[in-house]
Parts: C-alpha cells; structure tokens; sequence
C-alpha cells in the first residue's frame, strides 16, 4: 500500500487545493493520500478564516483520507521550524511520499540548494553570497519546498513537485484558481468567491485577525518588558517596540505596518503576536519533546484502515484531546481559547467544546 502526504492549511480550501489532490494522488499512484494541516492559526501568523475541524470536513469530502494537525508550535514558525514539525508528522503517519507545490517545478534545483543550506556555515563567503542571492529570487512555495527537503534528508520519504498555478499573494480574484489571499480579500470586502472555493458559503469575518487588537493591546500595555521577553520569538528587544507602538496606534494594520522592517517581516511580527496571544514561552518551546504523536483531525473509511495499522506499529494516535501529551496539550488548549477570543459568550464555548470532540468521520 502507498501512502502519499501533503503539507496544507487550507485556509480556506479552494480549487488550486483540489487540482493539488487530484495531482498528489496522480504522481504518486497513492493508495492513501494523508494531509498535515496547520490549526486555528497558520504559518504567515494570522488565525484561520474556518476552524480547522470545518477545514477537515471539506478536505475529506474533496478527496483527502486522512487530516492529521500540525501541532501549534510547529506552525507558528517559519519556513524550516514549520517544515520539520510537518515532515515529521508525515514521517510518523507513515507516508512513502510528499508532494508540494513549487513556482519552479524543478525538483533537482531545490534538491541541490537544500544540500547546500544543510551544509555547516561556510567559510567561502562568494557562496554564501550566491545562496542568498538565489533565496531572493526564489518565490514563497520554492522557499517552503526547500525547506520540506532539508526535513527530508535523513527520511526514505520520496518529494515531487507540481507546478503552482499562481503566485501565493496573488489577489485576482477573476480566475477559477485563485489564491488562499485573494479568497480572504474577497470575504473581507464581500465580494463573490464561489466560483473560487466550495467553502464559500462558510466563510465569514467572525476571525478577521483585527479583531484581536484589543485583546493584543491590553497585553502589550498591561505586560512587564522582562516578561515579555519571554515570549517565544520575541528577541532582540522587539517587546520594547511593540510596546511603543502600541500606545501610538489604534488599528493593528497601522501598528504592523509601524513595526515591519527589514529586519522584523511583517510575517516574523505577526507569529511573534500570535504567541503573545497564547501566552507560549520560550522555555515552554525549547523543553518540548520530541514529536512523537499524531493527532487525528479527521479519516474516512479508507483512513480509519490505515490508522488501525499504524497503531498495530505502537504508533501514538492522538484521537481525543486528553491523548496529546501534556505540554503540547496545554499550548494547544490556549491556542484554542485565544482563538475563540473574538466570538460572543455561546460561540465561544461552542469553539472551545469542538477542541475535546473526536475525529470527524466521513464513511
């Protein structure tokens, strides 16, 4: 049996993520196709538009058979921590081989700028020169692919790629395919976006990362500098300025902008409040265990299968929420109550109760 993975968010599930399945299972001739998924909050550091069991639900009735989550401190990071986190999963979920999407299609190009970035820091600076030149004019899914092949390197799991039908920030929203960010653009602004996404019905604003704000400026404002420090990824003294700008501006679109440098991106800041928002330390990250479950979002009948065998194998699933081990379930359970944060009393607690239910099933 072939068991083919995929690394997703979802957020939301579009066109672009069918032609990615129908593809995945395609190149792979896979008997399984298993996806990893971010949760309520993604890797460029905004909550998800849909939930995630909401995101499960879609992805099973559009050809996946198994939705596994990427635990929260993996996918609250960048490119290489989110890469480890999924390709471990994917290793632990008993895949033979991955598929991505890539702008340039050219397996062998980012196979050999992989090898290269896995090498020990050089001495010869013109390549070191040279390898950062070749990030630059690398687009965002070839910057991810590449680091999926760093995890890669000391597993038996096979990569291919599949040519990415538009750019990952695109915002025309005029084509079939279109972008995970045009789709949100057009929520926001209440523009038409059937035609692009079966989710459309679905979505809403209830999750629009603004309305957090508030609940971020009482913690900037509220919070000692030392103990902000804390917080994972907020180094270098960025607490200090995220204090300033907190009392300065009262939109956060206005206090990200204020903050975004070259030496801070606008993605690295929004991480940084996520983690704010969860109270997630660096202690707290840096005393994790190792990776070593796989927490079950979702399966149909065909997965259900699989599943049963790799328990057979002493693999732990995580099928209910006391199953995950105890410091990745106490990150999570905030993960989901800062998630919740924007909803009335009666939502809230129906967001918070999805957190403890069982794995959808499709049969």
């Amino acid at each position: 049996m072939k068991i083919c993975g995929i690394v997703t968010e979802y957020n939301p599930f579009h066109n672009g993520h069918l032609y990615h399945i129908k593809k995945a299972k395609e190149i792979s001739e896979c008997d399984i196709l298993i996806a990893v998924m971010s949760g309520n909050f993604v890797q460029r550091g905004e909550p998800a538009i849909a939930d995630k069991w909401l995101r499960t639900k879609y992805a099973l009735e559009n050809g996946v058979d198994i939705v596994i989550e990427l635990p929260y401190p993996f996918a609250l990071q960048s490119a290489d921590g989110f890469a480890k986190g999924a390709i471990r999963s994917l290793q632990l979920a008993g895949v033979d081989c991955i598929v991505f999407g890539s702008e340039t299609n050219d397996i062998t190009k980012l196979q050999t700028i992989a090898k290269e970035a896995f090498q020990p820091k050089t001495k010869d600076f013109s390549m070191a020169k040279n390898f950062s030149m070749t990030f630059d004019t690398l687009s965002s899914n070839d910057i991810l692919g590449i680091s999926y092949l760093k995890a890669l390197q000391n597993t038996n799991i096979i990569p291919y790629t599949i040519k990415r039908t538009n750019q990952y920030h695109d915002t025309d929203l005029a084509q079939s395919i279109a972008s995970a960010t045009a789709i949100r653009k057009g929520v926001f602004n209440n523009k038409d976006i059937s035609h692009a996404t079966v989710m459309a019905n679905e979505l809403n604003k209830q999750h629009a990362f603004s309305l957090y704000y508030p609940l971020i400026q009482t913690l900037l404002t509220t919070l000692s500098p030392s103990y902000l420090s804390t917080i994972f990824l907020m180094d270098e003294g960025i607490e200090n300025l995220f204090i300033k700008k907190a009392v300065q501006y009262d939109t956060l679109d206005d206090f990200i902008d204020s903050c975004t440098s070259k030496k801070y991106t606008k993605s690295r800041i929004q991480r940084t409040l996520i983690h704010l928002m969860t109270q997630t330390t660096k202690m707290e990250i840096d005393n994790l265990s190792n990776l070593n479950h796989v927490r079950v979002l979702g399966f149909n009948e065909k997965g259900k299968t699989h599943l049963s065998s790799l328990r057979k194998k002493d693999v732990q699933i995580a099928s209910c929420f006391k199953q995950i081990p105890q410091a990745f379930r106490q990150i999570e359970l905030r993960a989901c109550h800062a998630y919740a944060y924007p909803l009335n009393g009666l939502n809230r607690k129906k967001e918070l109760s999805k957190e403890m239910q069982p794995p959808i099933y499709i049969p």
